[in-house]
């Protein structure tokens, strides 16, 4: 598929540092290039759509500036330069609302058309272009049809071709596979990484998936409460989490507590020390909140030094993979560990047997614990240590 934008010379960069107080509070740092997709992840209500809708200019924070393509929508720093607050129709944004927002009356070539109004040629020029996107998006044969004639994913190809009627230097995605059923949800998959590929414009995808976000994206920012927690690749959010936040939002089994004193780890009130690697950047007998990856964790049926008793609380099989729930003694902490099948019968677990854990300190990963007021939560992890 070769979409009817032709390839940009320039490079666009979306440049984001905004903040609001009131009535919600915001506080969100990004920069997003040309054909990077960008996920906001979060809980409902922690500000995801509030950031898209600040950028799109149907919300103007109070303090801080929105750059795109070094074009200013928004400044509202003195220091900065001009006031400026771009009306949502000056800002070149393709957004895409969760529940689409077509017009009920208009056929589904006129709902294209119409974002093509006031861009100066006829309506015949205008009609043409729309029902060229229109067969861009394998939909042409739809032109006619209302909305309610259209299932949800034909409902969201005409709103995707709308928003990139206009050739925009921005694509806003609001949860927009949220409504549609798994065949058609992987069909637009597809249809988006080819859409970051050829049209070379920032793509900010706001989801409460963390797999769709961990599969299209390539940065996530994880939103808590209208806060910018940490942005990473995926693979940094689940392994090295900025905070024990961050740890709960992206469902990390295994977060615990400790206290760090100069590379080790005294795991809660057990004997357990774990040796850590100690970076320097947290001060002695620090309280921590620590995580673990899968691969950090193996299972022994003997005893050796180091390794941690415990015993199976609890197996749940998923198909050949088990979820196996460990009770770690001399603690009242659980610790989840997943196995193939045949590694399962290979150790022998079943309920109440008991084997021994050992940690991998190399991957272990300890972090600060901050209080939900700490300034520190304002920060990215590019602008604060651990």
């Amino acid at each position: 598929m070769e979409f009817l934008a032709s390839p940009r010379q320039d490079r666009i960069v979306l440049k984001l540092h905004i903040q609001q107080t009131l009535p919600n509070p915001l506080s969100i740092k990004l920069e997003v290039a040309d054909g990077e997709v960008h996920a906001l992840v979060g809980p409902s209500g922690s500000g995801k759509t509030s950031v898209l809708r600040s950028i799109a200019g149907l919300r103007h924070p109070e303090h801080g500036f929105i750059e795109c393509a070094d074009t200013v929508w928004l400044n509202r720093d003195p220091k900065r330069g001009e006031i400026i607050a771009c009306d949502a129709a000056k800002r070149s944004c393709g957004f895409l609302f969760q529940q689409y927002a077509l017009f009920p009356h208009l056929s589904a070539l006129e709902n294209v058309r119409i974002a093509l109004h006031n861009n100066g040629t006829s309506r015949q020029q205008q009609a043409k272009l729309a029902q060229e996107w229109l067969a861009q998006l394998n939909i042409a044969d739809l032109a006619e049809r209302l909305p309610k004639q259209l299932s949800g994913g034909q409902q969201q190809r005409v709103a995707l071709a709308r928003a990139l009627a206009r050739s925009p230097n921005i694509l806003l995605l609001d949860e927009p596979f949220s409504a549609i059923d798994i065949p058609t949800r992987q069909t637009l998959y597809q249809t988006l990484a080819e859409l970051r590929q050829q049209l070379h414009i920032p793509i900010i995808l706001v989801t409460h998936d963390l797999r769709e976000a961990n599969m299209l994206a390539d940065r996530i920012t994880v939103i808590d409460q209208g806060v910018g927690l940490q942005t990473a690749n995926a693979n940094d959010l689940f392994t090295k989490p900025r905070n024990a936040r961050v740890a709960q939002l992206v469902g990390i089994p295994n977060l615990f507590h400790g206290i760090f004193d100069a590379g080790q780890l005294h795991w809660g009130a057990s004997p357990w020390t774990l040796q850590i690697k100690d970076k320097g950047k947290i001060p002695p007998q620090s309280q921590v909140a620590w995580v673990i990856p899968q691969e950090g964790l193996s299972v022994h049926t003997d005893q050796q030094a180091g390794r941690i008793p415990c015993r199976v609380r609890q197996i749940s099989m998923l198909g050949q993979i088990a979820v196996i729930e460990f009770a770690i003694e001399e603690l009242e902490e659980t610790l989840t560990w997943e196995a193939s099948a045949a590694e399962v019968r290979r150790l022998g677990l079943e309920k109440d047997v008991r084997v021994y854990l050992e940690l991998d300190g190399d991957l272990i990963h300890i972090m600060p614990l901050r209080p939900i007021n700490d300034p520190r939560r304002f920060m990215t992890a590019q602008d604060a240590a651990p």
